[in-house]
């Protein structure tokens, strides 16, 4: 008796177990099939509002005075503000200006900014985007509270926007962190600060001064990413600094004739990473006088060493293929011989 009244339950609890998959199924189904319908909607909205919009916004690009602008319902907001950012993206200049006035006489500024405090992370990132194609200052503290966030995409974002505002002011608040942020794409920010290196480079010299030993190779490896300098004397104090990986890093900044001695002191540097960057920098930099000091270099301990020496004396300008089967005679050893013959044959490949 026990045992068929457990059997019976046992079918019983499979059965609605096999009730609730099907539920379960169901459910699923009817969700996929309602975000099709609600994407295939959101579609055509998108379209219907290009429509509508596109041939104003391609007269104020071009500059047509005073356009007329059709309606933009409450709902149709964010729609219009995508389709905005999407024109903007490619287009410079006076024909950005026009855009923008549209935009504000749409309030588009106004509402950018509630998005920015009370959006979802994709609104928030949308008004960003038209804050700092607005170049509205309006919104500086609340975007340089974005920067300072620990959303990486958000924050980078919103520096970009405050440098579009106003690039001296943001150099003046953000430089420090900008050294510190090891989050941010390199790629990203060299992007942002390519029309303000003249705002950007005082300030962060100065920044870079302030920094502490531990967080200074990285802020002089962004600064060389960004293609930025540092003044010369600055540069001779980092390049005497005790710490190798600082020394190593600052020879990346030293491309100026006015460090050449400096740089050359660097090749006999004990720690051999120092020795690679002074090389590749002598590569840049050097003169006649060089050629027999990278010639010894293809005889370093280090591989990376010898490598580096090679690529620097077959790239000199002024060193001729007669000059270069002159060096190879004057007791070079195998090894040294065989890296020449190596980078040779990379170069004649590429």
């Amino acid at each position: 008796m026990d045992s068929r009244l457990h059997s019976d339950i046992y079918l019983l609890a499979a059965f609605w177990t096999g009730v609730g998959a099907l539920l379960l199924t169901l459910l699923i189904a009817v969700q996929i099939v309602y975000l099709r319908l609600a994407a295939r909607r959101l579609k055509r909205r998108e379209q219907a509002l290009t429509a509508r919009w596109r041939p104003a916004l391609n007269a104020a690009i071009v500059g047509v005075s005073e356009v007329t602008l059709p309606g933009l319902r409450s709902a149709e907001r964010i729609l219009f503000l995508k389709l905005w950012v999407h024109l903007h993206q490619s287009v410079r200049g006076e024909a950005s200006g026009g855009l923008n006035e549209v935009a504000y006489r749409l309030g588009c500024d106004t509402y950018a900014r509630k998005l920015l405090r009370k959006g979802n992370r994709a609104q928030r990132l949308l008004a960003i985007l038209t804050l700092g194609n607005l170049r509205d200052a309006a919104a500086w503290d609340d975007l340089l509270g974005v920067v300072h966030g620990s959303d990486s995409a958000a924050s980078v974002h919103a520096l970009w926007a405050l440098v579009q505002a106003d690039a001296a002011r943001a150099a003046r608040e953000v430089a420090p962190m900008l050294l510190q942020r090891e989050d941010w794409a390199m790629s990203q920010l060299a992007n942002i600060l390519k029309d303000a290196r003249a705002e950007w480079e005082p300030v962060l010299a100065e920044a870079v001064a302030g920094t502490d030993q531990e967080q200074l190779p990285h802020a002089l490896r962004l600064l060389a990413a960004l293609r930025l300098s540092l003044p010369a004397r600055q540069l001779r104090g980092l390049l005497n600094h005790p710490v190798a990986e600082v020394v190593s890093c600052a020879l990346r900044l030293a491309a100026t004739p006015d460090l050449l001695d400096e740089v050359r002191r660097q090749l006999g540097h004990g720690d051999w990473r120092v020795r690679v960057q002074a090389v590749r920098t002598l590569g840049q930099l050097g003169d006649h006088s060089d050629v027999e000091r990278l010639r010894r270099l293809l005889g370093d301990q280090q591989w990376w060493v010898r490598y580096r020496a090679a690529q620097a004396l077959l790239g000199l300008p002024f060193l001729t293929p007669d000059d270069l089967a002159a060096l190879q005679q004057e007791g070079m050893d195998r090894y040294a011989l065989d890296m020449l013959k190596q980078v040779r044959a990379e170069q004649e490949a590429a």
